[in-house]
């Protein structure tokens, strides 16, 4: 006789089911999130959580229950995989959003030292601002940027990916490529 589950599965919405149905199917995807997606659906079917997890791969019981549990609080999102391991996030997006700022402003030349921003002297801008980030590195910064689309140039110049100063006869013209986002992916 089992014991009384003390967070039972909720109903899932119609859109949650197929979005775990077409996760449960799938070959292409991570398969911690296909896993995931079996277990719920076999208990939402009606089996143990025992059971649900041995048909979808040797999850212990405690181990579905923790999934069922956090399902019921965050919908979908319960099964993206969450931060394991490794050192912890430092940098959040108000952070990155910090770092994206002082790149947009344009460089002064007494005050910065330099015209155009480098990796080393946006560092030291935002090392030496009063709401900065004092132990910022040059990797760090490099990363935000090119999440954000931006990359360093051979001539010393930072350009958006997909963009290119172009040179014609009415003189030069900024070129946009639309393809660009799905060249890089």
């Amino acid at each position: 006789m089992s014991r009384r589950r003390k967070d039972p599965l909720r109903a899932f919405s119609p859109e949650e089911r197929l979005h775990l149905e077409r996760l449960g199917r799938s070959h292409g995807l991570p398969a911690a999130l296909v896993v995931r997606a079996k277990v719920l659906l076999g208990v939402s079917a009606g089996h143990a959580y025992h059971a649900a997890g041995q048909l979808a791969g040797g999850r212990s019981r405690n181990a579905v229950a923790a999934l069922v549990s956090r399902f019921n609080q965050q919908g979908l999102a319960a099964i993206e995989p969450r931060h394991s391991g490794g050192p912890s996030v430092v940098y959040d997006t108000d952070a990155k959003e910090r770092i994206l700022n002082e790149f947009r402003r344009p460089p002064d030349r007494k005050l910065d030292g330099t015209a155009t921003w480098s990796l080393a002297t946006l560092q030291r801008a935002l090392r030496r601002a009063p709401e900065g980030l004092p132990l910022i590195s040059t990797y760090t910064i490099w990363v935000v940027l090119h999440e954000a689309g931006v990359s360093w140039q051979r001539d010393r110049s930072w350009c958006h990916t997909g963009e290119a100063i172009r040179k014609r006869k009415s003189g030069e013209v900024k070129v946009h490529d639309v393809d660009a986002t799905p060249k890089k992916a």
